[in-house]
């Protein structure tokens, strides 16, 4: 026995030849749309991989360590151009260099090292710097205007002490300052007085050399 029209719920009624043409179609844009947003996810998901894969196979690895200053060598240089005897501290291993070469302010030429802790998670620095032929007024100049407070003798040399506000004088906390012949020897920074004695005393034998030639 033959089957009528199949009867659509939502309409009550058989579909009409246009109606069923019009569903089919609807179905088939619906299928596609589903089909494309299916191929953009796996697109996206390739990508990433190919991404992931990329990353890992770039090398990993900490950059090289930075080549380490020769201070004596520097130091011999300076000396050789500037025709003079040039200091240079012995510092412990606690302390590496930054810097080191010639710097000047208010027309004095100094020859400066700076030095900060070896460790990375220790705080601090300290310079050392010898200003050729400096006037009276240099330490003060380097140090924002500051006066020492008193005088410390370490080794036999006499230094002036300097106790300073960090907020006004760009992180400098301590200073020593002693004449080196013609010449003025200023170690200052964010140190401990430790250090800073340490270090003064490290060039107790050079600044006695410098003051004994200008005799």
């Amino acid at each position: 026995m033959a089957r009528g029209p199949r009867i659509v719920a939502e309409l009550g009624r058989p579909e009409t030849p246009e109606e069923t043409a019009d569903r089919k179609a609807e179905s088939s844009r619906i299928y596609r749309s589903s089909q494309n947003v299916r191929n953009l996810i796996a697109a996206l998901l390739a990508t990433l991989a190919v991404v992931i894969v990329i990353i890992a196979a770039v090398p990993r690895g900490t950059p090289p360590p930075r080549e380490a200053i020769d201070v004596a060598s520097v130091a011999a240089g300076v000396a050789a151009s500037e025709g003079r005897t040039v200091i240079t501290a012995e510092m412990s291993d606690a302390w590496i260099v930054n810097r080191a070469g010639i710097e000047g302010n208010g027309g004095v030429r100094a020859f400066t090292v700076v030095y900060a802790p070896a460790e990375e998670d220790e705080r601090g620095f300290l310079r050392v710097a010898q200003g050729f032929d400096a006037d009276e007024a240099w330490p003060a100049r380097v140090l924002s205007g500051s006066a020492p407070q008193d005088t410390v003798t370490i080794d036999g040399i006499t230094w002036e002490r300097y106790e300073l506000d960090p907020d006004r004088t760009g992180n400098i906390s301590v200073a020593l300052a002693t004449d080196a012949g013609t010449d003025t020897v200023l170690i200052y920074g964010a140190a401990g007085e430790t250090a800073l004695e340490e270090t003064a005393r490290s060039v107790t034998d050079q600044i006695t050399a410098l003051r004994q030639e200008a005799e």
